[in-house]
């Protein structure tokens, strides 16, 4: 009959062995994780950076066509109604500019859902 070994003796001699061959092993997992996630992170930030640049060379060009719009002279028709009918959009244009003169527009007070709580 053959010797009987007991389980935990192959667990004593497996386990260091199990220890030396396993952790270079998974801390070359770690690190190759750790690296892609800096290098998603870095090209996540890049494509952010692109996408604001493009918005605002978008928003530049919207204003500067609407400038040299604006600029030629040239009113559309509802500007010419608006002129003509006297309409509010008129009446608050000269109340913009007699505050402009020199009248302080008063603040508005609002109240707040807390402003009865004590701390």
């Amino acid at each position: 009959m053959p010797p009987v070994v007991p389980p935990f003796l192959i667990g004593l001699i497996a386990a260091p062995l199990a220890k030396r061959l396993f952790k270079p092993l998974m801390r070359g997992v770690v690190k190759t994780s750790v690296g892609l996630v800096l290098e998603v992170k870095k090209v996540t930030a890049e494509a952010g950076e692109n996408i604001h640049d493009l918005a605002a060379e978008v928003a530049a060009e919207m204003v500067a066509a609407q400038i040299a719009a604006g600029d030629g002279g040239t009113r559309s028709n509802d500007d010419r109604q608006g002129a003509a009918s006297g309409s509010p959009k008129d009446e608050k244009e000269g109340a913009a500019a007699a505050r402009a003169d020199g009248e302080a527009r008063a603040p508005k007070i609002r109240a707040t859902a807390g402003s009865g709580k004590t701390h």
